[in-house]
């Protein structure tokens, strides 16, 4: 039935991917998707600290509705992380500390919603990673409809079951499993020159001429008079 189902997962990263990349910079590696993968700037972590790796077990739940939830904790497996498109609907808590306090005996990685949560006193003060969309009191519902393990969208973030996911305190995002070895290939180098940027900024030896190169490609004005 559309709207319906259950399905099982058929491909996802391996465990020493989500290694590899758990020490990149989550921007790192939005820069070398060019920048166009993004969850939304509402959907920021709500934990304390710790960054989020693992593959997807997806949701597409209607807004404010759990029942597929629960069943994707059921089904999902020690490293997992939890991500859930509910329409971004802040009307009515998707999780709160309960059902964080079941996934982690599990050994479930995280969560991601694009929904609201609740306990947010108590998950702001864990390391245990979730990232949401917003806040509200208000309880779910459990009656459904829903789907796990279909390929969802947050914002212009697309999931598809099985995909690697990184969150840290810039927000979230997701790479195809067929391209992890590509984008770690291009973070990881991008990541090696940020350092020794920063390196050289320490050491006072940044330099700026880039600047006046790109004005001048531009054809900007002004800028002998203001450089003699």
């Amino acid at each position: 039935m559309i709207g319906l189902s259950v399905h099982k997962r058929v491909h996802f990263v391996s465990e020493a991917d989500v290694e590899r990349f758990r020490a990149l910079p989550v921007a790192n590696v939005s820069d070398v998707m060019n920048r166009i993968p993004a969850a939304g700037p509402t959907l920021r972590p709500m934990h304390r600290a710790g960054v989020l790796a693992g593959p997807a077990v997806t949701v597409r739940t209607r807004p404010g509705d759990n029942l597929m939830i629960h069943k994707a904790i059921e089904m999902a497996v020690a490293g997992d992380v939890i991500v859930v498109d509910a329409g971004g609907d802040l009307t009515n808590a998707l999780i709160g500390e309960m059902m964080i306090a079941y996934a982690k005996t599990k050994g479930i990685a995280g969560f991601v919603l694009n929904g609201a949560i609740r306990d947010y006193g108590v998950i702001s003060q864990d390391d245990y990673p979730v990232f949401a969309a917003g806040v509200t009191h208000r309880g779910p519902y459990k009656d459904g409809p829903g789907e796990v393990n279909v390929s969802i969208a947050l914002g212009s973030l697309v999931i598809a079951p099985g995909d690697l996911i990184l969150g840290d305190a810039d927000g979230v995002v997701a790479v195809p499993v067929a391209d992890v070895d590509g984008v770690y290939a291009l973070a990881l180098e991008k990541h090696k020159a940020e350092t020794a940027q920063l390196e050289a900024i320490a050491a006072g030896k940044t330099d700026k001429s880039w600047i006046d190169r790109a004005l001048t490609a531009k054809g900007c004005a002004g800028l002998l008079e203001v450089n003699s």
